[in-house]
């Protein structure tokens, strides 16, 4: 299959009435596990699974889907909670739902172990550590020895997702009901 029927597929996907609510409640999932049951240590750590279900989006669904489903996540809670939306944060939610879709939908990676711990990796490193961090530094001037805290903890966080996202992967009940909501 090539680029353009690939890009074709994953937007047609944005048509499909199961995946809108698949990705709704991967957001609602998304905002609960971010603003509801994190864990805030200080002002700038926070210890939270909020970008489980945006890799969830980006790597069952593709890309697109998962930047949606970032973006909207992100935006969502901070209205639901009160903060203020940070745009470079913003950007940083959608591209950890855009690179766990890029490198999961990356047919070179045949094991999926290692296809789950490379998409949740990269995406968190990429989303998380790097704009992220970027953002709060820009917006909220954290100082970087507290930025420089935020690696090791994505180090953690990726090894309980990237183990997560794999058992889905595995799982063919899951696989097969994902087939049925991603069918026209």
């Amino acid at each position: 299959m090539d680029k353009n029927s690939k890009l074709g597929t994953e937007l047609r996907l944005f048509r499909s009435t199961k995946v809108l609510a698949a990705s709704s409640l991967l957001i609602a999932m998304s905002i609960v596990l971010g603003k509801v049951l994190a864990v805030n240590i200080g002002d700038s750590i926070r210890i939270s699974f909020e970008n489980l279900p945006i890799m969830v989006a980006g790597y069952f669904f593709g890309p697109a889907i998962g930047l949606a489903v970032g973006a909207s996540a992100d935006i969502v809670g901070c209205l639901i909670v009160g903060y203020s939306i940070n745009p470079i944060i913003t950007v940083g939610a959608a591209s950890v739902g855009f690179f766990a879709g890029l490198l999961g939908r990356d047919s070179r990676i045949n094991k999926k172990l290692i296809k789950a711990y490379a998409a949740v990796g990269c995406a968190h490193l990429i989303g998380s550590v790097l704009i992220k961090s970027f953002g709060m530094r820009v917006y909220f001037h954290t100082p970087f020895s507290v930025l420089a805290l935020r690696l090791p903890l994505y180090m953690a966080i990726t090894a309980a997702e990237g183990y997560v996202v794999y058992l889905l992967s595995s799982s063919k009940v899951f696989m097969s009901q994902l087939e049925r909501v991603s069918r026209k």
